[in-house]
């Protein structure tokens, strides 16, 4: 069987002077890239080079979006409704859309930034705020999510998902992440990372920290471009990927090909 895989990465998340990772260089291992839409990072001129860019090259746009905190980089929690979690992702999406009609693309994707992230995978007021919204906005969109509420809430409104996998990321055996608050949340050795990242794609496991191997359904890897040695350990994660026989192609693809091949076994 042949496996593939989309590699995505955030992008963007800079803020008027500050620049953070070198998007240049991740652009080149990527196929998808989650932009920030302002409220966590980025601004109308970094979104608008970014997403011009990812344009230029054929990258897939999507929105990255977030609570308003853009002090706390989105990683704090904050009370909001669930009205203003899908009222603030509708602004967000907006926003970005705006960029991508601008540089004669679209959106392809959603993928919730942050705490809001985490948040969504438990809560079924905030996934369903989400998707909600997402539905509402265009029904085209495919919502990146771990497995969990909001993967559950936007397929029940009929919605493509396409599941992250988070190879330096440390997961619970409940399927979510130990928080970054943790010792050991984030994992360093790269031959470690790409290792995981292989598994997951080519035998659909991960190890978590209490030792056991935990299905993951993979159909997009999230590379990091923020941490010191993040392009050379995307590069590296690709070409791993590439020797282990791995296709790497856009997530549109991955999800036609899954959809394929559960017909194909019914």
């Amino acid at each position: 069987m042949t496996h593939a895989v989309d590699l995505v990465a955030d992008l963007g998340e800079g803020f008027g002077a500050y620049t953070m990772g070198d998007d240049e260089a991740l652009l080149d291992v990527l196929t998808s890239a989650n932009i920030a839409c302002g409220f966590h990072a980025g601004d109308p001129r970094i979104m608008d080079a970014t997403v011009r860019r990812c344009a230029e090259i054929g990258v897939a746009v999507g929105a990255h979006h977030s609570f308003p905190d853009l002090v706390g980089f989105g990683r704090r929690a904050m009370d909001l409704t669930p009205d203003e979690v899908r009222t603030d992702t509708l602004y967000q999406m907006g926003a970005l859309h705006a960029f991508a009609t601008a540089h004669g693309t679209g959106l392809r994707h959603i993928a919730p930034h942050g705490r809001l992230g985490n948040l969504v995978a438990t809560r079924p007021d905030y996934a369903e705020a989400v998707a909600g919204a997402v539905a509402s906005f265009d029904r085209s969109l495919i919502v990146l999510a771990q497995d969990g509420e909001l993967a559950d809430a936007a397929r029940a409104l009929g919605l493509r998902v396409g599941i992250v996998g988070i190879a330096d990321r440390a997961y619970r055996d409940d399927g979510t992440l130990v928080p970054r608050s943790e010792p050991g949340a984030v994992l360093h050795d790269a031959g470690e990372i790409a290792e995981r990242t292989v598994r997951m794609v080519t035998e659909g496991v991960i190890r978590t920290v209490g030792g056991r191997d935990l299905p993951v359904a993979c159909d997009t890897v999230l590379l990091h471009g923020d941490t010191p040695g993040a392009i050379a350990l995307a590069r590296r994660i690709r070409g791993e990927l590439l020797t282990a026989g791995v296709r790497i192609a856009p997530l549109t693809e991955v999800l036609d090909l899954k959809a394929d091949a559960t017909v194909g076994s019914a």
